[in-house]
């Protein structure tokens, strides 16, 4: 009789245990808005006021390699420990072929995640969302990486909105 009580609490715990690691875990990109309904609205300077990721402001452009980049910021101010937005454009159009990635930090990537570029036909750049190091370093920039589809990398960076 003992037994039946202890084992009926230990089967029901098992289930429900199992359960929970079997749920599917959603990331902040997979509660986004997918990418061809975020990014309907033209790529220009005055939509950008009315984007879905709020006000982007530009950042201007820098050199990664022989390329040269333009950037834009959205979602505010970078804080420590808080999502920054990123807008990449590439002085070419590939369709989406180029893996860009970028971190908020510095170059060697201490403390920082690195966020993959999403690409968005309808505006032919590419959006990145990543988390800023918490404690912030006092130099800290968006770094860009460029992977071209022939397999060249490159790397720049520029001085984010703080």
């Amino acid at each position: 009789m003992k037994l039946k009580y202890t084992m009926i609490p230990a089967f029901a715990l098992t289930a429900f245990l199992v359960g929970c690691e079997q749920q599917e875990h959603t990331t902040v990109s997979d509660a986004a808005e997918p990418a061809e309904e975020a990014h309907d609205q033209p790529h220009d300077e005055e939509s950008r006021d009315d984007h879905d990721h709020g006000q982007e402001e530009s950042l201007g452009s820098f050199q990664a390699g022989d390329l040269e980049i333009e950037a834009a910021q959205a979602h505010g101010a970078i804080e420590a420990g808080k999502e920054g937005h990123l807008v990449i454009k590439l002085p070419y159009s590939d369709d989406g072929a180029t893996v860009v990635r970028s971190w908020i930090g510095t170059e060697d990537r201490t403390m920082s995640s690195v966020g993959k570029g999403e690409y968005a036909p309808s505006h032919d750049d590419y959006d990145i969302h990543t988390m800023a190091p918490d404690p912030l370093p006092a130099d800290a920039k968006w770094w860009v990486e460029v992977e071209k589809p022939g397999g060249t990398t490159v790397v720049g960076s520029i001085a984010p909105k703080m």
